[in-house]
C-alpha cells in the first residue's frame, strides 16, 4: 500500500503513560503529520504488535480509542481504515489540572506535600497576581506522581482572597481545580511561558532523578473569566518522564505564498 508501513516505533516501557496510550497517540501523529493518509489502510494487527512491541490486547485498546475519537474507521474482515476526515485533537491547548490529565490517560495521580501555608506576598508575586504587597498568599508545594512515579514538582502562590479557606484543603488528596470548583470559581485560560534546565540537588532528590538531569520548567498564571488571575505556578517536569504535546498550523494565506 502503502505508507502505513514506514512507521516507526517509539513505545516505552519505562514511560508511566499505559502502552495504549502511547500506541494510539502515535498512530494519530503519523495521522497528523500525514504518514497516514486519509482512507488509507493500516498494516496488518499481527505486524502492528511485532513493530510496536505490543500484545494484540493492548494494540486493539489503541485502535478502539481512535475509532472512538473520529480518527479511525473499522471495517469488518478487512482491518483499519484512516478516517476521511481525522478528528482533531483538542487536548493540546486545553487546561486541564494533573488530576484531570492522570484519568484521562487512567493513570493513577498522587502528591506529597511538601509546603502548604500562608505568608505575605513580596512586592513581585503581588505584582504577578495584581494584589497588594504583604497580602496574605497560600504557598502550596507538591511532588506530582502518576503510577508512585515521581513526575513533576509543583509550586503555586494563590491570594487568600480568592479563596480564603483554602488552607483547610487537604492537598495530599484534594485537587487544586476541584478546591477552587467547590468554591465557585473557575480558571478557564493560563498563560504559559516553558525553558529548560537542569535540575539541582534538591529538585533531583524530591524527583529520584540525578542531579544535572533535564527539567521541563512551566511557569503558568491561570485566570478566572473576568480575566483576573487567579495563582501562580512554576512545575518543573522530569525531561525524561514528560513528553509535551501541541500542535501548530501555517497560517493558510502563508500556503500561497512562494516556496
Amino acid at each position: 500500500m502503502d505508507n502505513a508501513r514506514e512507521m516507526v516505533t517509539v513505545i516505552r516501557s519505562d514511560y508511566p503513560e499505559p502502552l495504549w496510550i502511547q500506541a494510539a497517540t502515535l498512530i494519530h501523529n503519523q495521522i497528523d503529520d500525514g504518514t497516514l493518509r486519509a482512507g488509507s489502510r493500516l498494516p496488518p494487527e499481527r505486524e502492528l504488535c511485532q513493530r510496536l512491541g505490543i500484545s494484540r490486547v493492548t494494540l486493539r485498546k489503541a485502535l478502539n480509542q481512535l475509532v472512538e475519537a473520529g480518527v479511525l474507521n473499522a471495517s469488518h474482515g478487512r482491518g483499519w481504515y484512516v478516517a476521511k476526515k481525522a478528528a482533531r485533537r483538542e487536548w493540546p491547548n486545553t487546561l486541564e489540572s494533573f488530576s484531570e490529565t492522570a484519568e484521562r490517560m487512567g493513570l493513577e495521580a498522587k502528591s506529597q506535600v511538601l509546603r502548604a501555608e500562608v505568608a505575605p506576598a513580596s512586592f513581585d508575586e503581588a505584582e504577578e497576581l495584581s494584589i497588594a504587597p504583604g497580602t496574605g498568599l497560600f504557598h502550596l508545594e507538591r511532588v506530582r506522581l502518576l503510577n508512585e512515579v515521581p513526575i513533576a514538582l509543583d509550586m503555586t502562590q494563590i491570594a487568600l482572597s480568592v479563596l480564603p479557606d483554602i488552607a483547610r484543603a487537604d492537598f495530599t488528596k484534594d485537587s487544586l481545580y476541584s478546591t477552587l470548583a467547590d468554591g465557585g470559581i473557575e480558571p478557564v485560560r493560563a498563560d504559559s511561558t516553558m525553558e529548560a534546565r537542569e535540575a539541582d540537588a534538591g529538585e533531583a532528590r524530591h524527583l529520584q532523578i540525578a542531579a544535572g538531569k533535564p527539567l521541563l520548567v512551566m511557569h503558568q498564571l491561570a485566570f478566572d473569566t473576568a480575566d483576573r488571575p487567579l495563582f501562580a505556578s512554576t512545575i518543573k517536569y522530569a525531561g525524561e518522564r514528560y513528553r509535551l504535546r501541541t500542535s501548530f498550523a501555517r497560517p493558510q494565506a502563508f500556503g500561497r505564498s512562494r516556496g
